[in-house]
């Protein structure tokens, strides 16, 4: 089941900094960015967030599970948690700061 745009887009409205955070639509499917860094991915209209140190605080609060068939689990977090806290978005902030940016892409050469 691929997620609705809607869905997508309500979620990112709930971390309130629109310079800080985007999506990319991918395989119907979108992965959220924070900083230019994919920190979760929003899959079956269900948030699922990297599961690391500095997304500790998310233990104990929301279930783990694949984000799509043969991922590694992610913290799928709750209706409540993405709509009630806005400690979520500082939460996916720190995730971004552990990561390297991601790799640039290599042009194909023109023969």
């Amino acid at each position: 089941m691929a997620t609705r745009k809607e869905t997508a887009a309500f979620i990112l409205a709930q971390f309130g900094h629109p310079e800080r955070f985007t999506v990319k639509a991918m395989f119907g499917e979108f992965a959220l960015y924070a900083d230019g860094k994919p920190v979760a991915f929003i899959c079956d209209d269900r948030l699922f967030v990297k599961i690391m140190p500095e997304s500790a605080d998310l233990e104990g609060r929301c279930e783990r599970a694949p984000a799509y068939p043969g991922s590694k689990d992610y913290y799928l977090v709750p209706e409540d948690i993405i709509t009630g806290e806005r400690r979520l978005a500082v939460i996916l902030l720190r995730i971004s700061e552990a990561l390297p940016m991601p790799k640039a892409k290599k042009r194909p050469v023109k023969k």
